[in-house]
């Protein structure tokens, strides 16, 4: 059965928050430039972990609004810095005066959430007895936490929904949301994703041998494993109308989402699922594969992923080294910001989208020469019109994006 054309979604706004600094623009700086804003672990209770993490500045300094106090945990904090950046809570709320509170749909992905809370309060316990009265699980650790304090604070009354899907979650909260829209129940979505440092995450990928202990390289000959990070990014879908003086603007064209289920922590070898996720999206974006300008790879650094994502391009896209579609992973700047990072590379996408910009895959040495894509090594000026996005996560669960500009010469 042939996959229906998608109605093309703008991005009205967008903004990503990492441990490259908070906002798009020093993250559009590091694009450009193609430095990684990874460090040594120091996070507390993890200082001995030899690992890289990519930590975002500010976020124990940031402070909730009084009126929803109830919410404060680090996850939230960094959505609350995230939502503040470039303009983007102004365009949200201009977006809800537009359309109505109860017509602007709301999808966010996360993995782990407030967990950092639940860690500290167990740490709280005494033996045999409650946990400390201070732990609000509703409101800090629950999945479902950050969507309720954007929600709150927004003032928003429509569609809500929370996507835990572990690495895919942010990236499958825009095809979500285009759903909410194509079936009449919003008319725009704010959509993104958050996800937080916490040690549940830095000790229990380091038990899986996940974790390197140096930068991560994608696609490197000699990769070790992956850099945990953090993130908060958000855009705003709203049909797209055109633009009367053909304004160039951004535009989600496809979207694709499988499970191949192979393994609870590793991909299916070949990329099967990887690559329907793949052709979903861009049927839906009615582009043939060697219409893609780029590819961000999911490219997390670790042998099995790399491997599997690289056979599924391969087999989408083909195996010229030299010719193919530029492809990277943008990890090596950012880390693996896990449910937050579809947004996150989402982001990257509109920006080298907009600035006609190839990222490069930062921290890789000396690509795998059994790994058949072609790797962008150094940024570099494009002109760019169609981007596809992928998210890999546990258990088989798999997203791509098709990203495309829109409009002007």
């Amino acid at each position: 059965m042939s996959t229906p054309r998608m109605a093309p979604l703008r991005l009205s706004a967008w903004t990503a928050t990492t441990a490259l600094g908070v906002g798009a623009a020093p993250l559009l700086a590091a694009l450009r430039a193609g430095v990684s804003g990874l460090k040594p672990c120091d996070f507390p209770g993890a200082e001995t972990l030899p690992a890289w993490i990519g930590e975002a500045p500010g976020v124990d300094a940031a402070a909730l609004p009084p009126a929803l106090a109830r919410y404060d945990c680090r996850n939230n904090r960094l959505a609350w810095l995230g939502l503040r950046a470039d303009g983007f809570e102004q365009a949200a709320r201009a977006a809800i005066a537009r359309h109505g509170a109860g017509r602007v749909a709301l999808v966010l992905g996360t993995s782990t959430s407030g967990i950092l809370s639940a860690e500290a309060a167990y740490r709280q316990r005494t033996p045999g007895g409650p946990l400390p009265a201070w732990f609000d699980y509703e409101a800090t650790h629950n999945t479902a936490s950050v969507t309720a304090f954007v929600r709150a604070w927004l003032g928003l009354r429509g569609p809500a929904a929370t996507l835990s899907t572990a690495c895919s979650s942010s990236a499958k909260a825009f095809a979500a949301a285009e759903r909410y829209i194509r079936a009449g129940l919003a008319d725009a979505a704010i959509v993104g994703g958050v996800d937080s440092l916490c040690l549940t995450t830095l000790y229990g990928f380091a038990s899986l041998e996940l974790t390197s202990p140096e930068p991560c390289r994608p696609c490197d000959l000699a990769r070790r494993g992956l850099s945990i990070g953090e993130a908060a990014a958000f855009a705003l879908l709203e049909r797209d109308a055109g633009a009367a003086d053909a304004t160039p603007r951004v535009v989600l064209a496809g979207w694709g989402e499988s499970s191949d289920a192979h393994h609870m922590s590793a991909p299916h070898p070949e990329g099967r699922g990887a690559c329907a996720a793949m052709r979903q999206a861009l049927a839906q974006a009615g582009l043939a594969p060697q219409a893609l300008d780029y590819v961000n790879l999911h490219g997390t650094a670790t042998p099995a992923n790399d491997a599997a994502e690289s056979a599924a391009v391969a087999t989408l896209l083909g195996t010229r080294h030299d010719h193919g579609v530029p492809c990277s992973s943008t990890k090596g700047m950012t880390g693996h910001t896990l449910g937050a990072a579809g947004a996150v590379e989402a982001v990257i996408c509109a920006l080298a989208l907009q600035h006609g910009l190839l990222p490069a895959s930062v921290g890789t040495q000396t690509p795998d020469p059994a790994l058949p894509v072609p790797l962008v090594r150094r940024p570099a000026a494009a002109p760019l019109r169609h981007a596809l996005s992928n998210s890999f996560g546990f258990g088989g669960s798999n997203a791509s994006l098709v990203f495309s500009r829109a409009g002007g010469a």
